[in-house]
């Protein structure tokens, strides 16, 4: 247990159901590493790991994360879902929907998602997601991780389009917000597991949706247009002067408004 992150209570508010085991620790260099590598040790799924002090971290396209310690928390979880590994794509995007309810319960803020899993108080994010398979197990998990900026101030922010739950004008806890997330986590989880359909609620919860966006591509030229929708298996969908493209990978930059 540490000040800014209590794992006793974390313990008490979430575990019986799909989280098996809370660990918390005081440092590492990644929960994601950590947890995989825990996977194939023979943890098995429902595994909890966070801390508040991650010097390794790593967001989509490999690029570096980190944040001062006990200012942001990390947390991974592992999971082995039901589902065929065609469908996993909708992991990252569950994740998402799973932080911005946990952050509107425990922070009161009007967080929303920039597709494909950013989670953002106004145009500002406040959390990011990487989510990656364990395959070479069985049964194959997948490590779903999340970091999210609770107390840093302005001078620590790693960028301007960054914020923070104090920047915003909140004082709940990394505990809390933790626990709401891990809770709601657990419920989309287990209704997508179970077969449901999670894209209308994810429609709801994403403020891409009526932007005008620049899609930024490996290797190809940049697609601009208007976000219009998100198809069933979450790839984006955006209208452009030579018709509506799907993207199902790409850097979304939503363009200001007028």
């Amino acid at each position: 247990m540490t000040d800014f992150l209590d794992a006793r209570a974390l313990r008490s508010s979430m575990l019986g159901g799909l989280w098996r085991e809370v660990e918390v620790v005081a440092s590492t260099g990644s929960t994601n590493a950590d947890l995989a590598d825990a996977a194939r040790a023979g943890r098995p799924p429902g595994a909890v790991l966070a801390t508040g002090d991650q010097r390794a971290g790593r967001g989509r396209l490999a690029r570096r994360w980190g944040a001062p310690a006990d200012t942001s928390f990390a947390c991974s979880v592992l999971v082995a879902p039901r589902r065929t590994m065609e469908d996993w794509g909708m992991l990252p995007l569950l994740v998402g929907m799973a932080v911005t309810d946990g952050v509107r319960a425990a922070a009161g803020l009007d967080a929303g998602l920039k597709w494909p899993n950013d989670v953002l108080v106004g145009d500002k994010k406040l959390c990011g997601i990487l989510c990656e398979s364990v395959i070479d197990i069985d049964p194959p998990c997948a490590v779903l991780g999340f970091g999210l900026n609770v107390a840093l101030t302005v001078e620590q922010l790693p960028v301007p389009t960054a914020t923070s739950v104090r920047l915003e004008g909140s004082d709940a806890s990394a505990t809390s917000i933790l626990a709401a997330s891990l809770i709601a986590l657990e419920r989309w989880f287990v209704l997508w597991d179970g077969g449901g359909d999670l894209i209308a609620a994810y429609r709801e919860r994403c403020g891409t949706l009526g932007r005008d966006v620049t899609v930024h591509l490996a290797g190809a030229a940049d697609v601009t247009g208007r976000a219009v929708d998100v198809d069933a298996g979450g790839g984006i969908v955006v209208a452009t002067p030579a018709g509506r493209r799907t993207f199902v990978a790409g850097d979304v930059e939503h363009l200001r408004r007028a």
